[in-house]
């Protein structure tokens, strides 16, 4: 990795490089209090200063790599244009591409075009030129791409994980002398790389979850793309015991106990962003299996609009959370976007007149201003016992990580009944659901009424790459069975269709959510009171003016954002 980096950031004159520090400034790739840091390094150590920044982790070899490109003036490569094989290298040595990081990608009349870390060098491009006998052209090169694709064309088919891992044996850690030497083992360079790249492509890739799955044969890797698993390449399975027992050592977990679940965090800094990474590892049959959520606490979005909220249902919701007191729920299944939800609400309270406090299990994002308690059970600090102490702190807005159980609810009713404005999570299919939920948990039907003022549920749909989207007409047909018309006026309609491309493979890019608001109405009110059913209930609310999740989707897929595909996958009332 050192050798890449050396390659990346040795590019020109100490004012060249000094220009590029500049323009990772100004472009927010490296903040200045970090830059101020690696120079306090610098002066001790010396060496090139860009080098030191990417080593240390404050900026990222893609984003000096795009900074460059702009300098320059010269594209940069997008390593999914990679050709299905290399060209015929002549008398260019193998060994001079990869020490100095050049990817011959094309060869016609015109001379060659090649890939480089660093094009500045005049050295190296006159001896490219002198032993092809070529004229060359150049594009921007991401190093560590720049290698492995070196790999794949001249190399043997090696690629960057497997040569990385190359030479990890297989390791039985069944007694106390194994666990030691898988500890050293974990600890190692190699090691340490295997684990650092996969993260790092997981960040690369968007991916909000890692898994990582020993099975009898094989190793595998998978990453949630936009809320959908897709396989990556995997390190070897001789590599398993000592990438698992690496992440365990960074989340501060016991290597030893591999009989029992374990849950930790990992705070690691990967192409210059600081993430904070949720593990849970459990025993299977082959091996620890584990799961790494990913926080990418620059990233979240806490805006309504760009979170899916159209102008009509952000009113809605925005005047509910107006409220002086009273529960506001969000629901749907794991990974919809409900804690995103809540936090952009408490963003939107949060305010120096208001005192408010969250009880979480995990605290995923900290948010300035706010008091959040991170629960513990194996202390006794679950939602409940916090509850308790949290009343006594003179809040005026609570949030409940989740409603778990009728102790928690009933403090949550409590809290409402007095004057606090309660917000909470709870585990149904719609809106509707979460009322039956409650009473089903043993709330009185009274204390329901009285305190819920709304519930929001919603689901996560990958939204369209705008610029590979088809556009097609809805038949007829299919518009009367999905209800086009009472929705959006007689047609014609249009749809569009998700299209694939080397950026996107999948013709997706990113997610917004599809969400349904029941407010409590005096109608609605009355039905919780006779136990009516939860579909009764959702047929009042919609009376009452509520829009359905499936509508909800069904505008945005006239308005291009997602497919009626994605609509189909998450929705169940179609």
């Amino acid at each position: 990795m050192s050798q890449a980096v050396e390659a990346l950031v040795d590019t020109g004159t100490e004012t060249q490089k000094d220009e590029l520090i500049e323009q990772l400034l100004s472009a927010a790739y490296l903040k200045p209090d970090d830059l101020d840091r690696a120079r306090t390094v610098h002066a001790e150590q010396g060496g090139d200063l860009v080098n030191l920044l990417v080593r240390l982790g404050l900026v990222s070899e893609r984003n000096v790599s795009q900074t460059l490109s702009k300098l320059l003036d010269l594209p940069l490569f997008d390593i999914k244009q990679l050709p299905d094989e290399g060209i015929e290298l002549g008398t260019v040595s193998y060994r001079f591409l990869k020490q100095n990081f050049l990817l011959p990608l094309s060869s016609d009349d015109d001379g060659w075009l090649v890939v480089a870390a660093n094009p500045r060098d005049e050295f190296i491009s006159r001896a490219l030129e002198m032993a092809s006998g070529k004229k060359v052209r150049y594009l921007i090169g991401i190093p560590s791409d720049i290698e492995a694709s070196l790999e794949k064309f001249y190399g043997g088919g090696r690629s960057m994980m497997g040569e990385i891992a190359e030479g990890l044996g297989d390791i039985d850690a069944e007694d106390g002398e194994s666990v030691e030497h898988l500890r050293e083992l974990a600890s190692e360079a190699p090691v340490i790389r295997l684990v650092n790249l996969i993260m790092q492509r997981a960040v690369e890739s968007r991916a909000s979850d890692i898994h990582i799955e020993p099975f009898e044969n094989h190793l595998k890797v998978r990453y949630r793309i936009d809320g959908v698993l897709q396989e990556v390449e995997s390190p070897p399975p001789s590599s398993a015991a000592a990438v698992i027992s690496r992440i365990k050592i960074m989340a501060k977990l016991n290597i030893a106990e591999r009989r029992l679940p374990q849950d930790g965090r990992i705070m690691h800094r990967v192409q210059g962003k600081e993430l904070d990474l949720r593990v849970s590892t459990i025993p299977t049959a082959h091996g620890e299996s584990v799961v790494m959520r990913i926080l990418d606490r620059e990233s979240i979005v806490l805006n309504f609009s760009e979170l899916g909220f159209d102008q009509q249902l952000q009113q809605q919701f925005v005047r509910q959370l107006e409220m002086p007191h009273g529960i506001i729920l969000v629901t749907g299944p794991t990974g919809s976007g409900k804690t995103t939800t809540l936090y952009t609400a408490l963003s939107q309270l949060n305010t120096s007149e208001r005192k408010i406090i969250t009880v979480e299990d995990p605290v995923e994002y900290q948010l300035e201003g706010i008091n959040q308690i991170q629960a513990k059970a194996s202390i006794g600090l679950d939602f409940a016992s916090a509850l308790r102490a949290i009343v006594r702190q003179d809040p005026d807005i609570i949030m409940i990580g989740e409603m778990r159980d009728l102790e928690t609810a009933k403090i949550a009713i409590q809290s409402a009944l007095t004057g606090h404005l309660v917000l909470s999570t709870i585990h149904t299919n719609d809106a509707a659901g979460a009322v039956t939920r409650m009473l089903d948990m043993g709330v009185e039907d009274y204390l329901l009424t009285s305190t819920v003022n709304a519930i929001l549920a919603q689901r996560l749909v990958r939204t369209l790459n705008q610029e590979t989207a088809e556009a097609y007409e809805v038949l007829p047909e299919m518009a009367a069975e999905l209800g086009l018309d009472e929705l959006a006026g007689s047609g014609p309609h249009t749809f569009y269709h998700a299209v694939g491309s080397t950026a996107t493979p999948t013709g997706y890019k990113g997610r917004t959510t599809i969400i349904e608001l029941l407010e409590m109405t005096d109608a609605v009110r009355r039905l919780v009171i006779s136990r009516a059913t939860a579909g009764d209930i959702q047929n009042q609310a919609v009376a009452d003016g509520m829009r359905l999740m499936y509508a909800d989707g069904l505008n945005k897929c006239l308005q291009g954002v997602t497919t009626l595909e994605e609509i189909l996958r998450v929705s169940q009332d179609v």
